[in-house]
């Protein structure tokens, strides 16, 4: 005699639950009277953490509705930097989510945000601090979801590898099971075959010995 629970617990581990598809949201609105801009990360050929953030939103069904994931990844290293989930999908969340980011790191000349058009990515409070911080604005080009294909393809993972295998039910328990995900399984664990099958915190940690043994080499 099983429990249900165990084998639902011994499936997921194995990867054995069925993912179902589920109803899509709406998360971009650009059809608005804020000022756009062009895409500047077209043309980047990137060396280093920290010249190209890219942010998107999505939604995340719970049992009675749906809350917003906003979320801002480094595009080199892959790694998640900021992220905010609320009942809320209007500025203040994507503004969390980049609070985040610029909290954790140091913004270097040069750096690009990348974005879709949406209205919460061109409001002024959103484009004012990323100004304030030195950053360049870019955001895709309209009606080219291509255009932001690394935050396209995290979203992708976050849904299957997280979002569609748990039934949340409530904003706290989501909450609770996306940080563990984005901070402990996607960022420590997660292999990535663009950084050579390690996770993106590995990823980011080597880079950063490399540069500094290439600065210790160059001294001397």
């Amino acid at each position: 005699m099983v429990n249900p629970k165990r084998v639902y617990r011994l499936m997921r581990e194995d990867n054995l639950l069925c993912v179902r598809k589920r109803k899509f949201v709406v998360t971009t609105n650009s059809n608005h009277g804020r000022k756009v801009y062009p895409n500047l990360a077209r043309k980047m050929l990137l060396t280093d953490i920290d010249q190209l953030w890219v942010a998107d939103i999505t939604y995340i069904r719970l049992r009675e509705e749906f809350v917003f994931l906003a979320v801002v990844l480094d595009a080199y290293s892959r790694r998640v930097i900021g992220w905010a989930l609320d009942r809320n999908i209007e500025d203040d969340l994507t503004l969390r989510a980049l609070g985040m980011a610029l909290s954790r790191r140091v913004v270097k000349p040069g750096l690009v945000h990348h974005s879709d058009r949406g209205s919460q990515y061109a409001s002024g409070d959103y484009t004012d601090l990323l100004r304030e911080n030195g950053i360049d604005i870019s955001m895709s080009r309209k009606a080219n979801p291509w255009d932001n294909a690394a935050c396209e393809s995290f979203m992708k993972t976050l849904k299957y590898e997280e979002v569609h295998r748990n039934e949340y039910r409530d904003l706290a328990e989501a909450r609770s099971a996306i940080r563990e995900f984005l901070e402990k399984i996607y960022n420590q664990k997660r292999l990535h075959s663009a950084l050579g099958y390690i996770p993106p915190a590995e990823f980011e940690a080597n880079l950063a010995i490399q540069q500094k043994e290439g600065r210790y080499a160059a001294a001397y």
